[in-house]
Parts: C-alpha cells; structure tokens; sequence
C-alpha cells in the first residue's frame, strides 16, 4: 500500500509562492504516476498537474505558473506555486497512480492514492 502525506499549504497574500510537498511511503519499488489536485470552495476536485517519468501536464489555470517536480531519493514530489491569486484558494491534494499507468489530469479515477490534503489560502 502506497502512503501520501503532503504539507506546505498556509495563507499567502496575492502574488506570493508556496512550495508544496507530498513524501510517499509504503511498500514500491515502482516509479507512479503522481499528480496535484485541489478542490476549491463550493467546486469540484480537479487536477492540476501530474508528473509521469519526469514530463509534467499541467491544468490550463495553472499553467506557467505552478510547476511539478520530484525528487526520487527521497521520494517526494513537489508542487511549486508561484504568483498565486485568490483563486488558486483550495485544498490541494497529492495522488498517485500506482496501478493503471493513466494518470489522467481529467479523471479523479485514474488515481487510487490519496493524500488528506494540506490548505492553500490567497487573500487579495
């Protein structure tokens, strides 16, 4: 079973950064697809950038802006988040795909490990 702990969420004026971590555990030998979700208030969940050996795809609202990396040796996978705006306000959720090898942006599905999420403030 493949564990998901992220952190670096917190409240941010508009324009600010945060740099948001997900540290996976449990037992793998096996490289995931891993993606960064968020659900924003009153909304659906929806994807925001996967990483699938080393290409990153990103949301249309993030683009530019938010950048997904990794880090294998320690087994961690970033979100970085630059010139944030009040609507980048959510849950951000870490996700992997450990057993279809999709990993679609689009489908939820896809994913079957989860993070609880860290939260993501932007005040304007």
């Amino acid at each position: 079973q493949v564990y998901l702990v992220e952190s670096g969420g917190g409240s941010v004026e508009a324009g600010g950064s945060l740099r948001l971590t997900c540290v996976v555990s449990g037992y793998s030998a096996e490289r995931f697809i891993m993606g960064w979700f968020r659900q924003r208030p009153g909304k659906a969940r929806e994807g925001v950038a996967r990483l699938d050996k080393g290409v990153a795809t990103y949301a249309d609202s993030v683009k530019g802006r938010f950048s997904i990396s990794e880090d294998e040796a320690k087994r961690t996978v970033y979100l970085q988040m630059d010139s944030l705006q009040p609507e980048d306000t959510a849950m951000y959720y870490c996700a992997a795909d450990t057993m279809y090898g999709l990993g679609r942006l689009q489908d939820e599905d896809d994913f079957d490990a989860w993070g609880r999420g860290t939260q993501v403030n932007v005040s304007s």
